[in-house]
């Protein structure tokens, strides 16, 4: 007697009505929820790596200061006028560019060409130049230089602590940010004050508005302006030319 597969339809029923793979519609509602979710992230992993990139140009801002203000007090404490902040240093002439200042940094060993390449360089805006090289005891001097990511004030041993000594090149002083800044576009801005302070600065903190004295505080004032006076930078006179 042979026995009748009596299970063999009920299966075939079962498979076709519980099939194994998605169906077109759940498929298209993975994609979509995954699309969602790449909108909110995206914006946040971009903001995350500007945060993180702004963040090693304030590092190499707190390095080009320690070495400025190291020279300033050897300046100040040999009476040597070939050493100081960039608005104190007269001899063999005064500093008006940012190649010559940096020529007395490397010159006298408180950086070195590449620390100075390091920092002045920031994403979008790789400063070069010629020479700053030593042979055989004989220095070269730093000519050429291109693209620089910082601006340098003439800052002076007599300004206040809150005087910007340098800021990223996409800021002007108490001025709005640009979409089309480098580095940084209008995503923020970076200063560095003479004391010793720097700080990442957003969007809306660009210009002082109605309340001076919170933006001196937030931001800082450039050589010669006073309490709750707010004047404007200008190459050649409270600022290194970019040369």
């Amino acid at each position: 007697m042979t026995v009748a597969p009596i299970f063999t339809k009920t299966l075939v029923t079962m498979n076709k009505k519980n099939p194994s793979g998605f169906t077109l519609i759940e498929l298209l509602v993975v994609i979509a929820i995954i699309a969602t979710l790449a909108a909110f992230a995206v914006p946040a992993l971009t903001s995350a790596l500007t945060r993180g990139q702004m963040t090693g140009t304030l590092n190499n801002m707190h390095q080009f200061h320690l070495a400025a203000a190291q020279m300033a007090i050897d300046g100040a404490s040999n009476s040597d006028p070939t050493l100081g902040w960039p608005g104190d240093i007269t001899s063999p002439a005064a500093i008006t560019a940012l190649s010559a200042y940096c020529n007395v940094l490397v010159a006298n060993n408180y950086l070195q060409a590449g620390d100075v390449r390091k920092i002045l360089s920031a994403p979008g805006r790789n400063c070069t130049f010629d020479g700053g090289t030593f042979n055989a005891g004989t220095y070269t001097g730093i000519t050429n230089l291109l693209n620089p990511a910082l601006k340098v004030y003439l800052v002076n041993g007599s300004n206040p602590s809150n005087t910007l000594f340098c800021e990223t090149a996409n800021y002007t002083y108490n001025t709005a940010l640009a979409a089309n800044g480098v580095p940084y576009s209008n995503k923020g801005f970076i200063v560095q004050r003479r004391g010793g302070d720097a700080a990442l600065l957003r969007l809306g903190q660009a210009t002082a508005g109605a309340d001076i004295n919170a933006f001196q505080a937030s931001v800082g004032r450039v050589p010669g302006d006073a309490d709750g006076v707010v004047g404007s930078e200008t190459a050649g006179t409270n600022l290194l030319n970019s040369n």
